[in-house]
């Protein structure tokens, strides 16, 4: 069985079975900026710098491991669809939010 046949699909663009080590750091930061932007997008709060930072930290601690999944499973296409699930939500709702304010400054008299 062919190893190049069983890697998920960033795996595979980043050669990771030729290029170990630049194709597994490739992969590795793709898996924490897709980490953070389905955090921001999804679950963030305003806290307060300290507890973001200790956040932050044990995200890319657990995209470490992820990375490993990441080779043979779909974690990263997984955190891109996410992400693209939660970017077209905040853009509807944006959109949303801007209609009702529309339509209550325009439902007013004067």
């Amino acid at each position: 069985m062919n190893v190049a046949d069983r890697l998920s699909f960033f795996a595979a663009l980043y050669k990771v079975n030729e290029h170990p080590k630049t194709g597994m750091w490739f992969l590795y930061l793709t898996i924490v900026v897709l980490s953070i932007v389905v955090y921001k997008l999804g679950f963030a709060k305003k806290l307060p710098i300290g507890k973001s930072i200790v956040i932050y930290i044990f995200l890319i601690l657990g995209c470490t491991i992820m990375t490993f999944f990441g080779v043979f499973l779909p974690v990263a296409e997984g955190l891109f669809i996410a992400a693209l699930i939660l970017i077209i939500y905040k853009v509807r709702l944006r959109q949303a939010k801007k209609q009702q304010a529309k339509s209550d400054i325009g439902g007013r008299e004067y």
